[in-house]
């Protein structure tokens, strides 16, 4: 038997082989309570969007949204706008943290673990700072900057020695870029006040306060950053493989690997842009996805879009009462409400794999 043919076959039956191909067999034998999870995160997302359209200083009649003369019209605008925020930048994140997971095959995987957060984050503060950049119309430049080249150096870092960029060496470089980042974003902040004043909400993340401009300016970056990630999905699931089974079913592991990472760092550096990094929520999402609809890609990355956008706006709606008459912003509520979850799944043994 020849070699292709030897590849062929492997690639018919990817349940015959040991190992990584194993995540082949669970992408295509999915459970098939996909439409039925598609059906949950739907009414979920439209829960969260009306409690967030109501929930606040004071309740508001929902209907008020739709009555000009009444007083609580103006409090639904604004309310509209900032759920409409959380929607995007949740699905943004939520599929964002996939797209990394399945280039990496690391479950630990994600935006803010992988330096990409912290990029984007530092990137921007110098190019305030520095630049004099203004407005997101400017510096949101510099988050698809920083972010780009935080994930190329993670992955020239981690790709020295032998067996190239592994999913432990990814993370160790990702913890180290990290951590230098945020330590020179620190930096700059303590030396320049005006630059301090100017983003102190947006370091732990916040969709409250948003100019409508500010939004409209960010969403067509995620928009196409959102087609790629869709587009990726049997990208993904060839990668899922191994690199060597993907080049032998004709991949170029290199083309792929960079489009699905020009994908995140659309969405990241765009979300960091609007809202500052908020953590944890693309480390969480896909495990939860990948738990109901199991190992296909092709449903992956849309629920994950949904259930990030749920877990978004249900974390900021829950941060408007917790310490009343202030707010807890958005970045510190994720981290709150997921670390446990995800501390249980691990503690349980129920983290999914890729």
């Amino acid at each position: 038997m020849s070699p292709s043919t030897a590849v062929s076959s492997e690639a018919a039956n990817p349940t015959d082989l040991p190992g990584r191909t194993a995540t082949a067999g669970r992408a295509r034998h999915a459970p098939r309570g996909t439409t039925t999870s598609a059906a949950i995160c739907i009414a979920a997302l439209v829960a969260a969007a009306l409690a967030s359209l109501c929930i606040g200083n004071r309740l508001v009649d929902p209907l008020a949204l739709f009555d000009a003369q009444s007083p609580d019209h103006a409090v639904m605008d604004a309310r509209m706008l900032r759920t409409m925020i959380g929607i995007v930048l949740g699905a943004a994140i939520g599929m964002a943290g996939a797209c990394l997971q399945g280039l990496t095959r690391n479950p630990l995987a994600d935006p803010a673990l992988l330096g990409l957060n912290a990029g984007a984050a530092f990137a921007m503060v110098a190019g305030i700072t520095y630049v004099g950049t203004t407005g997101i119309g400017g510096y949101i430049w510099f988050g698809f900057l920083g972010a780009g080249v935080a994930g190329l150096g993670v992955h020239l870092v981690a790709s020295i020695g032998r067996g190239g960029a592994t999913p432990g060496k990814l993370v160790i470089a990702g913890a180290a870029l990290t951590a230098a980042l945020t330590s020179w974003t620190t930096g700059i902040l303590l030396t320049s006040r005006d630059t301090l004043d100017q983003i102190r909400s947006w370091q732990v993340a916040s969709v409250a306060g948003k100019q409508t401009d500010a939004f409209v300016t960010v969403l067509p970056f995620i928009v196409v950053g959102v087609g790629l990630a869709l587009a990726s999905a049997r990208i993904l699931n060839a990668l899922a493989l191994g690199d060597e089974l993907a080049r032998g079913l004709g991949r170029s592991v290199a083309r792929d690997r960079a489009v699905v990472g020009l994908a995140v760092m659309l969405l990241i550096g765009a979300s960091v842009a609007l809202a500052g990094p908020v953590a944890f929520l693309g480390l969480l999402v896909p495990h939860l996805v990948r738990r109901q609809v199991g190992g296909d890609y092709a449903r992956i990355l849309p629920l994950s879009a949904g259930w990030g956008a749920v877990l978004m706006v249900t974390a900021d709606t829950v941060g408007r009462f917790v310490l009343p008459p202030g707010e807890v912003q958005v970045g510190v509520m994720t981290a709150v409400l997921g670390a446990p979850v995800f501390v249980a799944m691990i503690r349980r043994g129920k983290l999914g794999n890729l």
